[in-house]
């Protein structure tokens, strides 16, 4: 989920080196190179999946018992709190926006309706002030976050809601992005984003993968490539954990705002 273009090499050697201890912790068959599939939700519904990664909220919604949880990462950026995330919500430099109630009637770029970090926190965050089931003038569904924060940038967009792992990674590889963007506040936490495998993968084998996990985690050798991706630890996590995903839902319908735009 955070396969950046720029992180390429680092994502490709964290993947060789999570093959080398799962099959140490004894799984037999491991894919050698990474799959980078195009329908992502086939991808997570694949009855041969071994390990992938997914977001919060297809895992509580489209994918909910579907599919099984491995474990939750940890990642150094602001934002992060062992295994929890939030989102920042960016506005554009020269914007007359000092609080979330300047946001009345902006336009919100979004990268899409599935997504925890773009979506789903952004619309608990702001529910409380939406009368009449409406907050927002207008909505524009990006497919991405670093498309979200264009739009914000090149003024398609007064604001929008980012992944503070994707943001700090942008930031780190693509400082230029960020130009001109207002970091303005931050959203309430959440699971961070959950490797899962499939429904019919063994106990065995599940517990195998959280094996290998904590051994990569572990591994100093991997530390450097660890480091790039902002990776720092696993945390194998209830799967109630979740559940503050879809309070945050409820919550938003219970205040009469069911859609973000």
């Amino acid at each position: 989920m955070y396969a950046l273009p720029e992180l390429t090499a680092a994502t490709r050697d964290w993947w060789q080196g999570l093959r080398r201890h799962f099959m140490r912790a004894g799984i037999a068959e491991v894919p050698e190179q990474l799959t980078e599939p195009g329908d992502l939700a086939r991808h997570w519904l694949a009855p041969d999946l071994l390990f992938t990664q997914t977001c919060g909220y297809p895992l509580t919604h489209a994918l909910s018992g579907k599919v099984q949880l491995v474990a939750t990462p940890c990642f150094d950026a602001v934002g992060c709190n062992g295994p929890t995330y939030c989102s920042v919500v960016v506005t554009r430099d020269g914007e007359d926006i000092d609080s979330l109630a300047d946001l009345r009637g902006k336009r919100v770029a979004y990268n899409g309706t599935d997504s925890q970090s773009g979506y789903n926190t952004l619309r608990h965050l702001v529910a409380p002030m939406a009368e009449a089931g409406r907050f927002f003038a207008a909505g524009i569904e990006t497919g991405a976050h670093r498309r979200s924060l264009a739009a914000v940038r090149n003024g398609e967009a007064e604001v929008a809601s980012l992944d503070c792992v994707s943001l700090a990674l942008i930031e780190r590889v693509a400082p230029d992005e960020l130009r001109g963007i207002r970091k303005l506040c931050l959203t309430t936490p959440a699971p961070s984003l959950p490797y899962i495998t499939s429904k019919a993968t063994p106990a065995e084998t599940l517990e195998r993968l959280r094996d290998g996990l904590r051994a990569a985690v572990a591994d100093p050798h991997l530390q450097a490539t660890r480091s790039m991706l902002l990776l720092t630890d696993i945390v194998v996590l209830p799967l109630e954990a979740y559940d503050s995903i879809l309070s945050m839902e409820r919550e938003a319908a219970v205040a009469g705002y069911p859609r973000l735009d």
